[in-house]
């Protein structure tokens, strides 16, 4: 009872705190300033956080029982007009206008101000009362001091005032923003999102419209398709999902039974399956967790999510980081990460792992760089990446990696529809139940047949990669040496578990003797092109990489190392694999949607190699067995073993694939230490002995 007092009186407060933050937002939306193009930054974002008012309000009236669809609609689409593309030339978040009107030092701070205010309403429709509050009176205290300077006919503010003031809000409201993620993490019925799949009724389409996130056509036509299907095909694509997370824990040794939560994470207008799911989940004994839209320095956005309204602002704002970012705003981050991780400490341990279902086929972006946007020194990349290791050694002490699972699934959005043969509805749904094949292949079959390959893998020295078709792919792979072949391997038999579909055997190769050169025509990595991407490898890490995407040889190293590299100087091989997946590459080939896959499946269509972490980063003392009971051995590499010295210099907290297409590989033959080449894909089909059925595909097709 005193509990609710106490939340009754603070909502209250961040009521009066809020009226007060408006009334002076309302009049700075009509008063004059010296300099234009100021005023006409302050008018504009005064008149959007108006227009947040009025949006809250209207929610506090009820107005998501009473509205029609189209007027959630329409209020939906007047929240994130002026982010989309077609006005983002005129847009104060847009760095490059930001600075053209108002200069680079306070373009670049207020572009950050525009767009913690841009992203107001997941915390209007999701009752964030308190994120809304000190954004508004961010706002207005940002203004204050342009004002005090105007009243005293200084001119513009000195700029080191303006980035105090953002610097600050960033480090001492850390407590409320990572005290929401951890909590939301851990406890589950923490959040909004929670609530919504919960208690909302999934037959009526408004319900979309409560996330707050940005609503287009793609997440209408998503929720309307799974709606069409019917249950069973429905429960089908619920259970492999969380069938895959069960196998992950049974297949690595790990005990489901201790664990008491799973998050779930996932697009809007799956929720459908996601209910599903979530009983799933509940009668193997977890309640779900979701977290809420995340807009806090260092931490992402985690799902559910909507269609992305501008990625190229995203794509701006990826650095935005290097206005403030010190040592001793890490510091404050790392010390309130610890002080929330202890405080959920008991409910930590319960935590099981992520449960994921990703979305594909978005159109395709092309990133432009511009020079307005903010870009970290090394000494702040350096910081960052110290950041990042340490924060992950914080949660890895909370929620124990020997213990944990996870896993992904991924279906297509109808926004592939555009690279179809054709975009009618019939097609996409013919493509959709492709993809319900592919996610429910026989994983027995394909256990037996990836036994075989791995059978011949485990007597090799090395493999050799060799490309054809325009492919200059060239690389030896130095391999695990076995003490036991009876009882020991260095493949893991991959089925659907984790990485759902079937279809890899992957190991941790030896650095030393691993070199050569990987290449490959056109890949998408974190929802990223990459033309003619090449990574030359010396004793396993990375030594020399381009590629093709931009005009200069130096925008192309920089787009590799920011979004391969992760701003490493280097990173090791953490993964060989070979995929095996056939049938999901024909259907790519037969619907011309090979640069829509997402990794997840596209690294079942052939070799890939991995940079960064092995696959069993921070779990290397668990012993893992295949289906056959043999030990999975290969855990580790030179980089990993250094956890046992010096744990600072053993991670990197990232791992990307690199797959390289079957009708792009001439050779991948295993060869043993006397020299013997034993081949097991030859010009794109697989020749060894028991492995044919992996061919069937190929030459349906």
């Amino acid at each position: 009872m005193e509990k609710e007092m106490e939340k009754e009186m603070e909502k209250e407060i961040l009521k009066e705190r809020l009226e007060l933050a408006m009334q002076r937002i309302a009049l700075i939306r009509e008063e004059a300033y010296r300099e234009k193009n100021f005023e006409e930054y302050f008018h504009k974002m005064a008149q959007y956080l108006m227009l947040i008012e009025d949006n809250r309000q209207f929610l506090e009236q009820g107005g998501l029982t009473g509205a029609s669809a189209e007027e959630l609609a329409e209020r939906n689409a007047a929240m994130y007009e002026d982010i989309l593309p077609e006005n983002y030339g005129k847009c104060f978040a847009n760095p490059v206008y930001a600075v053209e009107k108002l200069g680079k030092d306070f373009g670049q701070l207020l572009a950050f101000l525009a767009v913690e205010i841009y992203n107001l309403p997941v915390f209007c429709y999701q009752g964030k009362l308190e994120d809304l509050v000190i954004r508004l009176e961010l706002f207005v205290e940002i203004y204050g001091v342009f004002e005090a300077e105007m009243a005293e006919e200084q001119g513009l503010p000195d700029q080191e005032k303006i980035r105090q003031v953002l610097y600050w809000f960033v480090s001492d409201y850390s407590d409320l923003f990572i005290m929401n993620d951890v909590g939301q993490m851990t406890k589950p019925g923490e959040s909004a999102v929670c609530r919504i799949l919960r208690e909302a009724d999934l037959t009526d389409e408004r319900y979309l419209y409560t996330y707050g996130e940005y609503i287009s056509g793609n997440e209408r036509e998503i929720y309307r398709f799974l709606q069409s299907l019917p249950q069973e095909t429905i429960d089908l694509m619920a259970d492999t999902y969380t069938e895959g997370y069960r196998i992950g824990f049974e297949l690595a040794g790990k005990d489901l039974k201790k664990k008491k939560i799973a998050e779930i994470l996932y697009p809007l207008g799956f929720e459908r399956m996601m209910k599903k799911a979530a009983a799933n989940l509940k009668e193997m004994g977890l309640d779900v967790v979701q977290r809420d839209h995340s807009n806090s320095f260092f931490y992402f956005k985690p799902l559910p999510f909507g269609t992305e309204p501008n990625r190229q602002l995203l794509f701006d704002h990826r650095n935005d980081m290097g206005l403030f970012l010190d040592k001793a705003l890490v510091e404050r981050k790392l010390e309130v990460l610890q002080t929330v991780f202890e405080k959920y400490k008991a409910e930590a341990r319960g935590y099981a792992g992520p449960a994921v279902v990703e979305i594909f086929g978005e159109n395709e972006f092309n990133p432009v760089n511009h020079p307005e946007a903010v870009q970290l020194t090394d000494a702040q990349n350096e910081l960052l990446l110290d950041y990042k290791s340490r924060a992950f050694g914080i949660q890895s002490k909370y929620i124990l990696q020997e213990e944990r699972s996870f896993t992904i699934i991924a279906f297509p959005t109808p926004e592939i529809r555009s690279a179809l043969p054709d975009d009618s509805s019939e097609t996409y749904r013919k493509f959709f139940e492709e993809i319900i094949r592919i996610n429910t292949l026989d994983y027995h079959l394909y256990s037996k047949i990836q036994t075989r390959i791995i059978d011949v893998l485990n007597t090799a020295d090395y493999c050799e990669i060799k490309g054809m078709n325009g492919n200059r792919t060239d690389l030896k792979v130095n391999l695990y040496k076995l003490s036991d072949p009876e009882k020991e391997t260095i493949f893991e038999n991959c089925v659907a578990d984790v990485n759902i579909p079937v279809g890899e055997v992957f190991t941790s190769p030896v650095l030393k003797g691993t070199e050569g050169l990987l290449h490959v025509s056109r890949v998408f990595l974190n929802g990223l092109e990459f033309r003619n991407l090449s990574i030359r490898f010396e004793d396993g890490m990375i030594a020399e990489y381009d590629c093709s995407n931009f005009e200069t040889e130096k925008e192309n190293r920089e787009f590799i190392k920011e979004n391969v590299l992760f701003r490493f100087k280097s990173l090791p091989i953490g993964e060989f694999a070979i995929g095996t997946n056939t049938t999901a590459y024909v259907v790519a080939r037969k619907y011309g949607v090979e640069s829509r896959f997402p990794i997840l499946i596209a690294e079942k269509t052939g070799p890939h190699f991995a940079v960064g972490d092995t696959c069993y980063s921070r779990s290397e003392e668990v012993k893992v067995y295949n289906p056959d009971g043999k030990e999975i051995v290969a855990r580790d590499n030179e980089i990993s073993l250094l956890r046992k010295t010096d744990i600072s210099k053993a991670y990197f907290n990232c791992h990307t694939d690199i797959t390289i297409p079957y009708d792009e590989l001439g050779e991948l033959a295993a060869v043993t230490k006397e020299g013997v080449r034993i081949p097991i894909i030859q010009n794109g089909k697989f020749v060894l002995p028991g492995t044919e059925e992996l061919n069937k595909p190929l030459e349906e097709s």
